[in-house]
Protein backbone atom coordinates (compact mmCIF):
# COMPACT_ATOMS: atom_id res chain seq x y z
CA UNK A 1 0.00 0.00 0.00
CA UNK A 2 1.48 3.35 -1.07
CA UNK A 3 -0.09 6.07 1.01
CA UNK A 4 0.88 9.41 2.48
CA UNK A 5 -0.47 10.76 5.75
CA UNK A 6 -0.28 14.55 5.75
CA UNK A 7 -1.20 16.61 8.74
CA UNK A 8 -3.75 14.19 10.18
CA UNK A 9 -5.15 15.44 13.46
CA UNK A 10 -7.85 14.11 15.74
CA UNK A 11 -9.31 15.77 18.80
CA UNK A 12 -11.59 13.13 20.23
CA UNK A 13 -13.19 15.26 22.91
CA UNK A 14 -14.08 17.80 20.23
CA UNK A 15 -15.55 15.08 18.04
CA UNK A 16 -17.75 13.51 20.66
CA UNK A 17 -17.66 10.34 18.59
CA UNK A 18 -20.54 8.10 19.67
CA UNK A 19 -21.72 5.97 16.80
CA UNK A 20 -21.38 2.44 15.54
CA UNK A 21 -17.97 2.42 17.23
CA UNK A 22 -19.74 2.56 20.58
CA UNK A 23 -18.77 4.99 23.33
CA UNK A 24 -16.25 7.77 22.87
CA UNK A 25 -13.19 6.08 21.44
CA UNK A 26 -9.48 6.73 21.50
CA UNK A 27 -7.67 8.78 18.89
CA UNK A 28 -5.87 5.72 17.54
CA UNK A 29 -9.08 3.69 17.22
CA UNK A 30 -10.94 6.39 15.27
CA UNK A 31 -8.02 7.03 12.95
CA UNK A 32 -7.59 3.33 12.34
CA UNK A 33 -11.27 2.85 11.46
CA UNK A 34 -11.24 5.69 8.92
CA UNK A 35 -7.91 4.61 7.47
CA UNK A 36 -9.07 1.01 7.09
CA UNK A 37 -11.86 2.14 4.77
CA UNK A 38 -9.33 3.46 2.27
CA UNK A 39 -6.12 1.49 2.74
CA UNK A 40 -7.55 -1.43 0.77
CA UNK A 41 -8.88 0.77 -2.04
CA UNK A 42 -5.62 0.83 -4.00
CA UNK A 43 -2.29 -0.95 -4.02
CA UNK A 44 1.27 0.34 -4.06
CA UNK A 45 2.06 2.52 -7.05
CA UNK A 46 -1.53 2.58 -8.32
CA UNK A 47 -3.89 5.55 -8.86
CA UNK A 48 -5.81 6.28 -5.69
CA UNK A 49 -7.57 9.03 -3.78
CA UNK A 50 -7.34 11.87 -1.30
CA UNK A 51 -9.59 12.04 1.77
CA UNK A 52 -10.51 15.02 3.95
CA UNK A 53 -12.67 15.04 7.10
CA UNK A 54 -13.45 18.32 8.85
CA UNK A 55 -15.60 19.26 11.82
CA UNK A 56 -16.42 22.67 13.26
CA UNK A 57 -13.96 24.28 10.86
CA UNK A 58 -11.04 22.07 11.85
CA UNK A 59 -9.34 19.43 9.74
CA UNK A 60 -9.51 16.13 11.58
CA UNK A 61 -8.20 13.75 8.94
CA UNK A 62 -6.46 14.21 5.61
CA UNK A 63 -4.78 11.30 3.91
CA UNK A 64 -3.50 10.52 0.45
CA UNK A 65 -3.51 7.02 -1.01
CA UNK A 66 -1.70 5.93 -4.16
CA UNK A 67 -0.19 7.99 -6.98
CA UNK A 68 -1.32 10.82 -9.23
CA UNK A 69 -0.25 9.05 -12.42
CA UNK A 70 1.47 5.86 -13.54
CA UNK A 71 4.35 7.66 -15.25
CA UNK A 72 5.87 9.79 -12.50
CA UNK A 73 4.47 7.70 -9.60
CA UNK A 74 4.23 10.89 -7.51
CA UNK A 75 2.29 10.13 -4.34
CA UNK A 76 -1.05 11.84 -3.77
CA UNK A 77 -1.08 14.51 -1.06
CA UNK A 78 -3.09 17.54 0.06
CA UNK A 79 -1.93 19.59 -2.93
CA UNK A 80 -2.64 17.02 -5.62
CA UNK A 81 -5.15 18.54 -8.02
CA UNK A 82 -8.02 16.38 -9.26
CA UNK A 83 -10.64 17.13 -11.86
CA UNK A 84 -13.77 17.74 -9.81
CA UNK A 85 -16.23 16.87 -12.61
CA UNK A 86 -19.80 17.70 -11.49
CA UNK A 87 -18.52 18.79 -8.09
CA UNK A 88 -17.84 21.93 -10.20
CA UNK A 89 -21.56 22.74 -10.33
CA UNK A 90 -21.54 24.30 -6.84
CA UNK A 91 -18.91 26.81 -8.02
CA UNK A 92 -20.95 27.63 -11.13
CA UNK A 93 -24.02 28.13 -8.94
CA UNK A 94 -22.03 30.37 -6.57
CA UNK A 95 -20.85 32.46 -9.54
CA UNK A 96 -24.47 32.95 -10.66
CA UNK A 97 -25.51 33.89 -7.13
CA UNK A 98 -22.69 36.44 -6.91
CA UNK A 99 -23.89 38.01 -10.17
CA UNK A 100 -27.43 38.19 -8.73
CA UNK A 101 -25.89 39.83 -5.64
CA UNK A 102 -24.14 42.31 -7.96
CA UNK A 103 -27.41 43.16 -9.70
CA UNK A 104 -26.10 41.89 -13.04
CA UNK A 105 -28.48 38.95 -13.26
CA UNK A 106 -31.91 37.84 -12.01
CA UNK A 107 -33.03 34.35 -11.08
CA UNK A 108 -36.21 34.91 -13.12
CA UNK A 109 -34.27 36.13 -16.18
CA UNK A 110 -35.22 34.16 -19.29
CA UNK A 111 -32.67 32.37 -21.41
CA UNK A 112 -33.71 34.46 -24.41
CA UNK A 113 -32.98 37.64 -22.45
CA UNK A 114 -29.37 36.55 -22.02
CA UNK A 115 -29.03 35.01 -25.49
CA UNK A 116 -31.48 36.81 -27.84
CA UNK A 117 -30.77 34.37 -30.69
CA UNK A 118 -31.88 31.37 -28.65
CA UNK A 119 -35.03 29.76 -30.14
CA UNK A 120 -38.51 30.29 -28.76
CA UNK A 121 -38.41 27.33 -26.38
CA UNK A 122 -35.93 29.36 -24.31
CA UNK A 123 -38.51 32.07 -23.65
CA UNK A 124 -39.89 30.18 -20.65
CA UNK A 125 -36.58 28.82 -19.28
CA UNK A 126 -35.27 30.89 -16.38
CA UNK A 127 -31.84 31.03 -14.77
CA UNK A 128 -33.46 29.45 -11.70
CA UNK A 129 -34.74 26.56 -13.84
CA UNK A 130 -31.20 25.93 -15.05
CA UNK A 131 -29.80 25.97 -11.52
CA UNK A 132 -32.46 23.52 -10.28
CA UNK A 133 -32.28 21.07 -13.25
CA UNK A 134 -35.92 21.68 -14.21
CA UNK A 135 -35.23 23.55 -17.48
CA UNK A 136 -35.91 20.63 -19.84
CA UNK A 137 -32.92 21.55 -22.02
CA UNK A 138 -31.93 18.73 -24.37
CA UNK A 139 -28.90 16.66 -23.36
CA UNK A 140 -25.93 17.97 -25.33
CA UNK A 141 -24.21 14.56 -25.44
CA UNK A 142 -27.29 13.11 -27.12
CA UNK A 143 -27.22 16.02 -29.57
CA UNK A 144 -23.53 15.33 -30.25
CA UNK A 145 -24.34 11.71 -30.98
CA UNK A 146 -27.11 12.67 -33.39
CA UNK A 147 -24.88 15.22 -35.15
CA UNK A 148 -22.10 12.69 -35.61
CA UNK A 149 -24.53 10.08 -36.88
CA UNK A 150 -25.62 12.55 -39.55
CA UNK A 151 -22.25 14.13 -40.36
CA UNK A 152 -19.54 11.69 -39.33
CA UNK A 153 -16.98 12.12 -36.58
CA UNK A 154 -16.85 15.70 -35.29
CA UNK A 155 -15.33 15.51 -31.80
CA UNK A 156 -12.65 13.48 -30.06
CA UNK A 157 -10.30 13.71 -27.04
CA UNK A 158 -8.02 15.77 -29.29
CA UNK A 159 -10.84 17.91 -30.76
CA UNK A 160 -13.13 18.45 -27.80
CA UNK A 161 -16.49 20.15 -27.90
CA UNK A 162 -16.41 23.71 -26.55
CA UNK A 163 -19.11 25.58 -24.61
CA UNK A 164 -20.07 27.72 -27.59
CA UNK A 165 -20.60 24.59 -29.68
CA UNK A 166 -22.90 23.19 -27.00
CA UNK A 167 -24.94 26.40 -27.19
CA UNK A 168 -25.14 26.11 -30.99
CA UNK A 169 -26.40 22.53 -30.74
CA UNK A 170 -29.10 23.65 -28.30
CA UNK A 171 -30.03 26.56 -30.55
CA UNK A 172 -30.68 24.16 -33.44
CA UNK A 173 -33.44 22.47 -31.46
CA UNK A 174 -37.02 23.66 -31.53
CA UNK A 175 -38.18 22.29 -28.18
CA UNK A 176 -36.92 21.00 -24.87
CA UNK A 177 -37.41 17.58 -23.29
CA UNK A 178 -40.31 18.94 -21.21
CA UNK A 179 -41.88 22.27 -20.32
CA UNK A 180 -39.74 24.11 -17.72
CA UNK A 181 -40.71 23.30 -14.16
CA UNK A 182 -42.90 20.30 -15.03
CA UNK A 183 -40.26 17.61 -14.45
CA UNK A 184 -36.72 17.15 -13.13
CA UNK A 185 -33.75 15.83 -15.10
CA UNK A 186 -30.09 16.24 -14.21
CA UNK A 187 -28.72 18.55 -16.89
CA UNK A 188 -25.10 19.04 -17.83
CA UNK A 189 -26.46 21.17 -20.69
CA UNK A 190 -27.99 23.53 -18.14
CA UNK A 191 -24.74 24.04 -16.28
CA UNK A 192 -22.72 24.52 -19.48
CA UNK A 193 -25.21 27.26 -20.34
CA UNK A 194 -24.91 28.71 -16.82
CA UNK A 195 -21.14 28.93 -17.34
CA UNK A 196 -21.78 30.87 -20.54
CA UNK A 197 -24.25 33.10 -18.67
CA UNK A 198 -21.54 33.86 -16.08
CA UNK A 199 -19.26 35.03 -18.89
CA UNK A 200 -21.99 37.04 -20.65
CA UNK A 201 -23.30 38.76 -17.51
CA UNK A 202 -19.87 39.54 -16.04
CA UNK A 203 -18.09 40.46 -19.27
CA UNK A 204 -15.24 38.12 -18.29
CA UNK A 205 -14.35 34.55 -19.21
CA UNK A 206 -15.90 32.03 -16.83
CA UNK A 207 -12.47 30.95 -15.56
CA UNK A 208 -11.50 34.57 -14.79
CA UNK A 209 -14.74 35.36 -12.97
CA UNK A 210 -14.36 32.30 -10.74
CA UNK A 211 -10.71 33.16 -10.06
CA UNK A 212 -11.45 36.80 -9.18
CA UNK A 213 -14.64 36.33 -7.18
CA UNK A 214 -14.27 32.89 -5.57
CA UNK A 215 -10.81 31.34 -5.69
CA UNK A 216 -8.62 34.43 -5.07
CA UNK A 217 -10.71 35.89 -2.19
CA UNK A 218 -10.68 32.49 -0.46
CA UNK A 219 -6.95 32.00 -1.18
CA UNK A 220 -7.75 28.83 -3.11
CA UNK A 221 -4.53 29.49 -4.97
CA UNK A 222 -4.24 26.15 -6.74
CA UNK A 223 -7.86 25.80 -7.88
CA UNK A 224 -8.46 26.57 -11.54
CA UNK A 225 -10.92 26.20 -14.38
CA UNK A 226 -8.75 24.22 -16.77
CA UNK A 227 -8.71 25.15 -20.44
CA UNK A 228 -6.21 23.38 -22.66
CA UNK A 229 -3.60 25.74 -24.14
CA UNK A 230 -4.80 28.59 -21.89
CA UNK A 231 -3.56 27.37 -18.51
CA UNK A 232 -1.99 24.36 -16.83
CA UNK A 233 -2.86 22.30 -13.76
CA UNK A 234 0.02 22.09 -11.27
CA UNK A 235 0.50 18.87 -9.30
CA UNK A 236 -2.07 17.27 -11.55
CA UNK A 237 -3.58 13.85 -10.97
CA UNK A 238 -4.48 12.08 -14.20
CA UNK A 239 -7.61 9.97 -14.53
CA UNK A 240 -7.55 6.19 -14.90
CA UNK A 241 -10.07 3.52 -15.87
CA UNK A 242 -10.06 -0.25 -15.64
CA UNK A 243 -9.29 -2.24 -18.77
CA UNK A 244 -9.55 -5.86 -17.80
CA UNK A 245 -7.50 -6.20 -14.65
CA UNK A 246 -5.34 -3.16 -15.40
CA UNK A 247 -5.75 0.55 -14.70
CA UNK A 248 -4.90 2.69 -17.72
CA UNK A 249 -4.74 6.44 -18.11
CA UNK A 250 -8.06 7.74 -19.45
CA UNK A 251 -7.89 11.42 -18.62
CA UNK A 252 -9.74 13.17 -21.45
CA UNK A 253 -12.81 12.58 -23.59
CA UNK A 254 -14.55 14.54 -26.32
CA UNK A 255 -16.60 16.35 -23.63
CA UNK A 256 -13.76 17.17 -21.22
CA UNK A 257 -13.44 20.82 -22.30
CA UNK A 258 -16.87 22.08 -21.19
CA UNK A 259 -16.63 24.34 -18.16
CA UNK A 260 -19.69 25.11 -16.05
CA UNK A 261 -20.71 21.47 -15.71
CA UNK A 262 -17.33 20.07 -14.70
CA UNK A 263 -14.20 22.04 -15.60
CA UNK A 264 -12.69 22.84 -12.18
CA UNK A 265 -9.53 21.21 -10.76
CA UNK A 266 -8.81 21.48 -7.03
CA UNK A 267 -7.19 19.78 -4.05
CA UNK A 268 -7.87 19.06 -0.39
CA UNK A 269 -5.90 22.07 0.85
CA UNK A 270 -8.04 24.48 -1.17
CA UNK A 271 -11.31 22.64 -0.59
CA UNK A 272 -10.81 22.97 3.16
CA UNK A 273 -10.93 26.75 2.52
CA UNK A 274 -14.09 26.28 0.48
CA UNK A 275 -15.68 24.42 3.39
CA UNK A 276 -14.69 27.28 5.70
CA UNK A 277 -16.25 29.83 3.34
CA UNK A 278 -19.52 27.91 3.21
CA UNK A 279 -19.64 27.55 6.98
CA UNK A 280 -18.79 31.20 7.64
CA UNK A 281 -20.83 32.72 4.76
CA UNK A 282 -17.71 34.45 3.48
CA UNK A 283 -18.93 35.09 -0.08
CA UNK A 284 -22.68 35.47 0.47
CA UNK A 285 -24.77 36.12 3.55
CA UNK A 286 -26.77 33.30 5.10
CA UNK A 287 -29.94 34.83 3.65
CA UNK A 288 -28.45 35.11 0.16
CA UNK A 289 -27.34 31.46 0.38
CA UNK A 290 -30.82 30.19 1.23
CA UNK A 291 -32.03 29.73 -2.39
CA UNK A 292 -29.15 27.31 -2.97
CA UNK A 293 -30.27 25.24 0.02
CA UNK A 294 -33.99 25.16 -0.81
CA UNK A 295 -35.10 21.99 -2.63
CA UNK A 296 -36.88 22.73 -5.88
CA UNK A 297 -40.59 22.01 -6.25
CA UNK A 298 -42.29 21.54 -9.61
CA UNK A 299 -44.76 24.09 -10.96
CA UNK A 300 -47.68 22.20 -9.38
CA UNK A 301 -45.84 22.21 -6.00
CA UNK A 302 -45.22 18.47 -6.23
CA UNK A 303 -41.97 16.75 -5.30
CA UNK A 304 -39.65 16.01 -8.23
CA UNK A 305 -38.30 12.54 -8.91
CA UNK A 306 -35.33 11.14 -10.78
CA UNK A 307 -36.36 9.93 -14.24
CA UNK A 308 -37.53 6.32 -14.32
CA UNK A 309 -35.20 5.36 -17.15
CA UNK A 310 -31.67 4.51 -15.92
CA UNK A 311 -28.72 6.32 -17.52
CA UNK A 312 -25.23 7.48 -16.58
CA UNK A 313 -26.43 10.64 -14.80
CA UNK A 314 -29.44 9.01 -13.16
CA UNK A 315 -28.22 8.06 -9.68
CA UNK A 316 -31.54 6.88 -8.20
CA UNK A 317 -34.10 6.06 -10.93
CA UNK A 318 -37.68 6.90 -9.97
CA UNK A 319 -36.87 8.06 -6.44
CA UNK A 320 -37.59 11.53 -5.01
CA UNK A 321 -34.86 14.11 -5.59
CA UNK A 322 -34.02 17.18 -3.51
CA UNK A 323 -31.89 19.71 -5.39
CA UNK A 324 -31.10 23.37 -4.80
CA UNK A 325 -28.50 25.38 -6.70
CA UNK A 326 -25.54 23.08 -7.38
CA UNK A 327 -26.30 20.90 -4.34
CA UNK A 328 -28.29 17.76 -3.61
CA UNK A 329 -30.14 18.30 -0.33
CA UNK A 330 -31.71 15.02 0.74
CA UNK A 331 -30.88 14.00 4.33
CA UNK A 332 -28.91 10.92 5.35
CA UNK A 333 -30.29 8.87 8.24
CA UNK A 334 -32.20 11.94 9.38
CA UNK A 335 -29.15 14.26 9.21
CA UNK A 336 -29.60 17.37 7.00
CA UNK A 337 -26.88 17.64 4.40
CA UNK A 338 -25.72 19.32 1.21
CA UNK A 339 -23.72 17.12 -1.13
CA UNK A 340 -22.64 16.47 -4.68
CA UNK A 341 -20.80 13.81 -6.59
CA UNK A 342 -18.61 14.16 -9.66
CA UNK A 343 -18.02 11.54 -12.33
CA UNK A 344 -16.10 11.83 -15.56
CA UNK A 345 -13.57 9.84 -17.53
CA UNK A 346 -11.00 8.58 -15.00
CA UNK A 347 -12.24 10.59 -11.99
CA UNK A 348 -14.80 10.16 -9.20
CA UNK A 349 -15.35 12.81 -6.49
CA UNK A 350 -17.76 13.65 -3.68
CA UNK A 351 -18.38 16.36 -1.09
CA UNK A 352 -20.72 15.69 1.86
CA UNK A 353 -21.58 18.47 4.33
CA UNK A 354 -23.77 17.47 7.29
CA UNK A 355 -25.27 20.76 8.38
CA UNK A 356 -26.43 19.97 11.91
CA UNK A 357 -23.15 18.26 12.76
CA UNK A 358 -20.75 20.75 11.11
CA UNK A 359 -19.15 17.72 9.49
CA UNK A 360 -17.61 17.75 6.01
CA UNK A 361 -16.18 14.81 4.07
CA UNK A 362 -14.43 15.22 0.71
CA UNK A 363 -13.02 12.39 -1.40
CA UNK A 364 -11.19 12.93 -4.70
CA UNK A 365 -10.24 9.89 -6.77
CA UNK A 366 -8.28 9.54 -10.01
CA UNK A 367 -9.68 6.13 -10.87
CA UNK A 368 -13.19 5.37 -12.07
CA UNK A 369 -13.60 1.98 -10.41
CA UNK A 370 -14.01 3.45 -6.90
CA UNK A 371 -17.25 4.69 -5.32
CA UNK A 372 -16.43 7.84 -3.27
CA UNK A 373 -20.10 8.42 -2.39
CA UNK A 374 -20.38 5.02 -0.71
CA UNK A 375 -17.03 5.49 1.02
CA UNK A 376 -17.97 8.95 2.25
CA UNK A 377 -21.13 7.64 3.90
CA UNK A 378 -19.14 4.88 5.56
CA UNK A 379 -16.90 7.59 6.99
CA UNK A 380 -19.96 9.59 8.04
CA UNK A 381 -21.27 6.58 9.96
CA UNK A 382 -18.16 6.76 12.15
CA UNK A 383 -18.83 10.37 13.14
CA UNK A 384 -22.60 10.85 13.10
CA UNK A 385 -24.89 9.87 15.95
CA UNK A 386 -26.50 6.53 15.15
CA UNK A 387 -30.07 6.79 13.79
CA UNK A 388 -32.86 6.24 16.29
Amino acid sequence: MNRVLFGSAFVVCALGVTSQLGEKTSLASVEKKVDELFSAATSSGQPGLAVLVRRNGKTLFDHGYGVGDLRSKVTIDARTNFRLASFTKQFTAMAIMLLVHDGKLRYDEMLTEVFPDFPDYGKTITVRNLLNHVSGLPDYEELMEAAEKANGSMWSPEKQIQDEEVLKLLEKETSGKFAPGTSWSYSNSGYVVLGLIVAKASGKPYREFLRERIFAPLKMNHTIVYQKAKNEVANRAFGHSKEGDLLKESDQSSTSATLGDGGVYSNLEDLAKWDDALQNHTLLSEKEMQPALTPVKLNDSSEPHWPKEPNGDNLHPGKPVFYGFGWFLDPYNGHPRMWHTGSTMGFRTVIERFLGQNLAIIILSNRSDLDPEKLSLQVADLFLPAPN
